[in-house]
């Protein structure tokens, strides 16, 4: 099982990028796909998830309305879709997988670095 992000990179606020979770070794549509991400000095924080089967979606509430998570399963992968960043979104951002969102996620990826200048 591997997960591989990519997509990071540094972006002025108000820009947009978009994260991608390459999955291999499962099945996507087994699986529930979140997002995480860690800033210097913070703990590790929850950024959404999309459940498995039927795509539904959470986020947090730092991020609804600016964050889309989406599925790809032809592609075995899941976006991040992020729009107007604001500087206090730089952070590493991983995606785990499991069979539930909120699940201690079995699966990670390495993370991928997103930088948001002001």
């Amino acid at each position: 099982v591997q997960l591989v992000e990519s997509g990071g990179g540094l972006v002025q606020a108000g820009g947009s990028l978009r994260l991608s979770c390459a999955v291999s070794g499962f099945t996507l549509d087994d699986y529930a796909v979140a997002w995480y991400r860690q800033a210097p000095g913070k703990e590790r924080e929850g950024v959404g998830c999309i459940m498995r089967r039927d795509g539904n979606t959470f986020y947090a509430a730092a991020v609804k309305g600016r964050f889309t998570i989406s599925r790809d399963n032809a592609k075995d992968t899941v976006y991040l879709q992020m729009d107007n960043l604001k500087p206090e979104d730089t952070a590493v951002y991983y995606c785990a997988a499991d069979r539930y969102c909120a699940a201690n996620y079995a699966y990670w990826g390495q993370g991928t670095q997103v930088t948001v200048s002001s």
